[in-house]
């Protein structure tokens, strides 16, 4: 997984991958193979690797590698799929960015799926300059706790960031994509189309897109992306001597 962190989205793959270790009772690694979980990260990927949900940034189509050697064991969606069999990677048809898995791993309370708020607008980090402004505006630079708890408090989440997009439709809060500034719409139709909607209609600025209101929410289940978790990359915790003869 990447070190630097950016925003907000970069946090979500080491959090939820500590997060899936702890709750499956996992102990330190096996070895010293790199995990890429969560973002458009793929053009790192390397001989060995292991990838789980992540996804391809459209700005590396063209990027062109042999994948034959990287672990596969489920991507953002089928965009993702077919260009990685493309360079020979095995790819089984597991879709869903382990974003979607934030409601389950912290599910919200009833307090706070109480909107306070109409309008919650998270751009991408390309974008942020240009919604400084705005009233409803969330950096994405934020910490996470602070971005889920302004989605989770919004009637309506809109934005050019993707993972303010699988936050928000993770939980169930409406969401609409504002058509991005400087990226290309690939991971968000991977990740659309990954999540059983074939088409998306991005909007072209913050009137519309409220106007718009929400795209149909996720056609998606997360047992197949949960049961496709590399917990062969850690060894299982061994009970302590005083929880066995309790």
């Amino acid at each position: 997984m990447r070190g630097r962190i950016d925003n907000f989205g970069d946090l979500l793959g080491p959090m939820i991958v500590d997060e899936m270790v702890r709750s499956r009772a996992l102990g330190r690694p096996r070895g010293r193979r790199r995990l890429l979980a969560v973002g458009s990260i793929l053009k790192l990927a390397r001989p060995g690797d292991v990838v789980w949900g992540a996804g391809v940034n459209g700005k590396s189509v063209d990027h062109d590698a042999d994948y034959s050697r990287v672990d596969v064991r489920a991507v953002r969606g089928p965009l993702t799929a077919t260009w990685l069999r493309d360079r020979g990677a095995e790819v089984p048809d597991v879709f869903g960015d382990p974003g979607l898995l934030v409601a389950s791993l912290w599910p919200a309370t009833d307090a706070e799926l109480s909107a306070t708020r109409r309008l919650c607008v998270i751009p991408n980090l390309h974008d942020a300059h240009l919604y400084r402004d705005h009233p409803d505006a969330v950096s994405p630079r934020a910490p996470f706790a602070e971005v889920r708890r302004r989605i989770l408090a919004s009637e309506l989440v809109v934005g050019s960031s993707l993972h303010a997009i699988v936050v928000a439709e993770a939980y169930g809060v409406p969401a609409r994509l504002i058509r991005p500034g400087r990226e290309p719409l690939f991971k968000y139709e991977d990740y659309y189309r990954g999540t059983g909607r074939s088409t998306f209609t991005p909007a072209d600025g913050v009137d519309h897109a409220v106007r718009a209101g929400g795209e149909p929410q996720p056609v998606w289940e997360p047992t197949s992306l949960l049961g496709a978790f590399p917990s062969d990359l850690w060894r299982r915790a061994q009970s302590s001597p005083w929880a066995m003869h309790r």
